[in-house]
């Protein structure tokens, strides 16, 4: 019987690899090291991270997408401007078309396992530090994001989840230029508990209209505190 020869370990090392430039940048971009409008030089930040410039292009192309960073033809990367209150309001205003939605059909759709990875995703939340720093909030994003990513998963609609996957990359572009820390874990995490339990409930009406006052809580809070020293908004 013919030995069948084990796949090759280089792609797997590459992901690895543009998984780590990306989490260095995504870091830096968060905490502010790398300020809005500088140039982001792709062979020195390969030196720095002693890594080949292949990873670092990659990782550059998954934060243009999220508009962290812009290409520009014949100069290269750089990162983005601080949003404007309109261009937040806007963001919002599109959430508030897509995710109530995807919370009414994921009520409809959404099985026992759904519910259970959605409580666990609140408990993450509740139990996540928001401290000052971006290491220490992290967590507390990611739960977050896991919650309306599970929903968004549930509804079971190619074309919303399309649509929520395109503003939830742009919503790290006004989180990295919203401060440092959570101002508004307490109310959040409310706001996210009521949505599990409207899904629970199984009336598709109450868990779209509880998640459409989450959106609305967070733009409110968000645009509140847009022009002032402040923190990151829940997303």
């Amino acid at each position: 019987m013919p030995r069948t020869s084990a796949p090759p370990a280089a792609p797997l090392r590459r992901q690895v690899l543009a998984d780590h430039v990306f989490d260095e940048l995504l870091s830096r971009l968060m905490d502010g090291t790398l300020s809005a409008g500088s140039s982001l030089n792709i062979d020195g930040i390969a030196r720095e991270l002693d890594v080949s410039p292949t990873p670092v292009r990659e990782a550059l192309a998954r934060l243009e997408s999220t508009g962290m960073v812009r290409r520009v033809a014949l100069r290269g990367y750089f990162v983005t401007p601080a949003p404007t209150p309109k261009e937040l309001a806007d963001l919002m205003d599109a959430r508030l078309a897509v995710e109530p939605a995807t919370a009414y059909f994921a009520c409809t759709r959404g099985d026992d396992e759904f519910l259970a990875a959605l409580e666990q995703a609140v408990a993450a939340l509740e139990a996540a530090p928001n401290g000052p720093t971006y290491p220490e909030f992290r967590a507390y994003w990611e739960a977050d994001e896991r919650f309306h990513a599970l929903v968004a998963e549930a509804a079971d609609n190619t074309y919303l989840q399309a649509a929520f996957a395109a503003l939830g990359g742009l919503a790290q572009r006004f989180r990295q230029f919203s401060g440092t820390g959570v101002t508004d874990k307490e109310v959040a995490v409310r706001e996210h508990r009521a949505v599990l339990e409207a899904m629970r409930s199984g009336v598709p009406a109450r868990a779209e209209e509880l998640m459409r006052r989450h959106i609305e809580g967070v733009r409110s809070r968000s645009l509140a505190e847009h022009d002032a020293p402040s923190s990151p908004q829940d997303a």
